[in-house]
């Protein structure tokens, strides 16, 4: 089973909703984490548009990328360009992107937009990894 790590500055929006996608999308299928550069707190505005569609993450933690082992994960994802601001040994997992998705903590009003971005974006990542739903 792959493990999936999304990284991104602050694990308040982008990376909490990847990892509500992955684990809803990829159950079963893939171990999924996410984490930032600092931990803060799940923003509120994430959980309301993840519910939106049917996707409760209100239980979903932030927490620091020092807190794991990336010998631990086969995927590392960024979604905010900090991918740069990764220790080496993050970058050079089995496969590494850098989505650098814009920011909604910026602009409350783009959620919903970024939300469907990184929906896809999950969506063709499970699918490159052989782990896409049925549904």
């Amino acid at each position: 089973m792959k493990k999936v790590m999304f990284v991104c500055k602050k694990n308040s929006a982008r990376s909490q909703m990847a990892e509500g996608f992955a684990k809803t999308l990829g159950a079963g299928k893939i171990e999924v984490t996410s984490s930032g550069l600092e931990a803060s707190q799940v923003r509120p505005e994430a959980i309301t548009t993840m519910k939106e569609i049917g996707i409760d993450i209100s239980d979903q933690t932030s927490n620091a990328l020092s807190e794991f082992q990336p010998e631990n994960y086969d995927v590392v994802i960024s979604l905010c360009g900090c991918g740069v601001n990764l220790p080496p040994e993050w970058v050079t997992r089995e496969v590494f992107e850098d989505w650098q998705l814009d920011d909604p903590a910026e602009q409350p009003e783009i959620f919903p937009r970024v939300r469907d971005e990184i929906k896809q974006r999950v969506t063709q990542l499970l699918e490159t990894l052989n782990v896409a739903s049925a549904s």
